[in-house]
């Protein structure tokens, strides 16, 4: 008989995903551990020893965090940056309950179990993350159904700033009073903020102002109304190159759950089945025409 799974319940397991992600706040950055190393970087642990984090590391806190968000159904697809042995997972305990916050904004909803697909990103800016540089790192849980982002929660271990929201439920971020369409603000890629600039200036003018940025989680974050001095602020994210499900999922559901969008650069949605990556970049709005940024934009696709 088919397990069905209440996004209601689910909900309130996601954030204990973001566990994977909280050692990096004990655990913090020494800038005086010296230059990183291929493969693995150095931080300063709560015992106060110097340790090498490899993806191994990694993975042991991916364990725990999915063995906490599988506790509530069995069927569902779980997705994440790291390779999880599923023997090894841990499982926490969990009594069903639901925060009353929770009860009041959503609506109970059940979906089979196999349309659930759990993507996890437990280090999103990794490289910034290396470089000190951690108003960009986050880490983010996403519930997609049947390929469709629902839940999306974007977590800033070093702030402590957490902004999540449910498709046709409730959320605790929205989007901010005006942008800017004429002239729009673009928030790239540090790697590839040159390729863009060109062609945005071409299209929107000498005027476009384009922010490098590091980590998928903090530039949907740029987007919307984050209550942080360090979020900059953009009116549109463009990535044009091969990306990973995991770092846009997150991004994408809070997007849609407030009536965004995100979608490659010729418009079409991005499903969260099958393959890990998507190949036709992206280009994510939320209060503009997004069918006329997409048009304006034709080439980008074929700069990457």
């Amino acid at each position: 008989m088919p397990t069905a799974i209440s996004i209601r319940k689910l909900l309130p397991r996601v954030p204990d995903g973001l566990r994977l992600g909280l050692w990096l706040l004990p655990c913090g950055w020494s800038s005086s551990l010296g230059p990183t190393t291929a493969g693995s970087w150095r931080i300063c642990c709560l015992e106060g020893d110097e340790e090498k984090i490899t993806p191994s590391h990694r993975a042991q806190e991916n364990q725990r965090a999915m063995g906490s968000v599988r506790r509530h159904g069995r069927a569902q697809q779980i997705n994440s940056e790291e390779h999880v042995d599923t023997a090894d997972q841990e499982t926490v305990s969990w009594d069903h309950s639901i925060p009353e916050d929770i009860k009041q904004k959503i609506q109970p909803k059940e979906v089979p179990a196999e349309s659930v697909t759990v993507w996890i990103d437990p280090l999103d800016a990794t490289q910034e993350y290396t470089e000190d540089l951690r108003q960009y790192v986050t880490t983010m849980v996403c519930v997609a159904v049947n390929g469709k982002p629902v839940i999306g929660v974007i977590h800033k271990p070093f702030s402590s700033y957490t902004a999540w929201a449910m498709v046709d439920g409730g959320s605790n971020i929205k989007a901010r009073s005006s942008y800017n369409e004429k002239t729009p603000r673009i928030i790239v890629s540090r790697s590839h903020a040159g390729k863009v600039e060109q062609v945005a200036r071409q299209t929107f003018g000498n005027k476009t102002v384009i922010i490098p940025a590091g980590g998928a989680g903090y530039k949907v974050l740029a987007l919307l109304d984050v209550p942080e001095k360090n979020q900059e602020e953009a009116d549109v994210y463009i990535h044009v190159t091969y990306i990973k499900k995991w770092d846009i999922c997150a991004g994408n559901a809070v997007l849609r759950a407030l009536g965004g969008h995100m979608t490659t650069l010729t418009g079409e949605e991005i499903s969260y089945t099958g393959s890990d990556g998507n190949e036709g970049g992206l280009i994510a709005s939320i209060n503009m025409n997004h069918k006329a940024l997409i048009e304006k934009l034709p080439d980008l696709e074929k700069t990457s």
